[in-house]
């Protein structure tokens, strides 16, 4: 399993993770919702985003797209979840930046689970204007490294 920067030749593979991720993670949703935002992601977020890619064998299993210290976007394969991904991905992530934040939809209870298990914390709540639905706002600060006396 590799950590490594997006390419162009990762969009159709990394978009077809995020389809079958969020129709699980965001069954919620209308699913005219999903044609829409798949053009957001591919011709407007993605090309400023700083994009990491988890690859194995030649296979996108994830993606994590950062814009400063915000994440905007994590998705694993629905057929890879549960084996470290997702964490592997934050992990970089948190490497990379002093402090990061992200929005999730309320009823994501999966993503909610996944960001309090890693130590985000809530910070506020909205209306998701595009999808009319409620998220939270969530952070992450890494914990200081400990000084002994």
């Amino acid at each position: 399993m590799t950590i490594r920067g997006f390419v162009d030749e990762d969009l159709e593979p990394l978009l077809d993770v995020w389809l079958r991720a969020s129709l699980i993670a965001h069954d919620f949703l209308s699913k005219d919702f999903f044609p829409a935002e798949r053009h957001e992601i591919a011709n407007r977020w993605l090309p400023i985003a700083e994009t990491l890619v988890c690859e194995h064998e030649g296979q996108i299993l994830g993606f994590l797209a950062l814009i400063g210290n915000e994440v905007g976007a994590i998705f694993v394969d629905p057929d890879a979840q549960g084996r470290g991904i997702g964490r592997s991905l934050m992990d970089a992530a948190r490497d990379q930046r002093p402090f990061l934040e992200l929005n999730v939809f309320e009823a994501n209870w999966l993503g909610r689970r996944f960001y309090e298990s890693y130590g985000f914390e809530i910070v506020g709540r909205h209306i998701n204007e595009r999808a009319g639905e409620p998220e939270v706002r969530m952070r992450f600060e890494p914990k200081a490294p400990r000084v002994d006396s």
